[in-house]
């Protein structure tokens, strides 16, 4: 069988590494790439050809969400498994919309990561029943987004680094963004979401 290239991209050193050693013990015939943010996946991208991406959501600068949209807009027909610490329902259906081709939580990894990217490698898609069972209900009831799907994709990110109980100041350093921005955005999401306070949001 040809070999196979996959290109892990998160900035947290343990979880590449993670995934390069459980995809290993799976599969003898893939070669590893990897990148810490959206730069060197766009670079890595525009230099060699990859099978597969395994894309964390929270990178620094642009996040996953931006890369999906770079590719959809360059119509580069790579997969995406989006790989997050967020859960099913805050994210995946986001990012399947966004052009992904499945969507797994790290928690996860050990006994689904292998199979997703068994299932993408041959030009399948990957979701688990819990995101199936999300998008027929959103089938069956158009219009019933919660609200968190107002929000555009930035916000949606600012969003989850408030609920999980990062302050405006650490979110900025996160996301090489300024303060003020990062403000104007909660301001935003909690017009967007009818909540005063991150209390709420979280």
């Amino acid at each position: 069988m040809e070999s196979k290239r996959i290109l892990i991209a998160d900035d947290h050193f343990a979880i590449r590494a993670g995934v390069r050693l459980l995809l290993s013990n799976e599969f003898s015939n893939v070669e590893f790439g990897e990148a810490t943010d959206a730069r060197e996946v766009l670079e890595k991208l525009a230099h060699d050809r990859w099978d597969l991406i395994i894309l964390d959501i929270n990178m620094p600068g642009r996040n996953g969400f931006d890369i999906l949209k770079q590719l959809r807009d360059d119509r580069n027909p790579t997969p995406v498994l989006v790989f997050s610490m967020h859960r099913e329902e805050l994210v995946a259906l986001r990012a399947l919309k966004a052009g992904a081709s499945g969507y797994l939580s790290k928690d996860a990894a050990d006994t689904e990561l292998p199979k997703a990217v068994r299932q993408l490698l041959a030009g399948g898609k990957y979701i688990t029943m819990p995101v199936a069972e999300l998008m027929a209900s959103q089938l069956q009831n158009p219009g019933s987004e919660a609200p968190h799907e107002l929000l555009s994709d930035r916000e949606y990110q600012t969003f989850l680094l408030l609920a999980s109980g990062k302050t405006v100041s650490q979110i900025a350093e996160e996301l090489s963004l300024g303060v003020s921005t990062v403000s104007t955005y909660r301001v935003r999401i909690l017009e967007k979401m009818g909540m005063k306070n991150n209390a709420e949001l979280t």
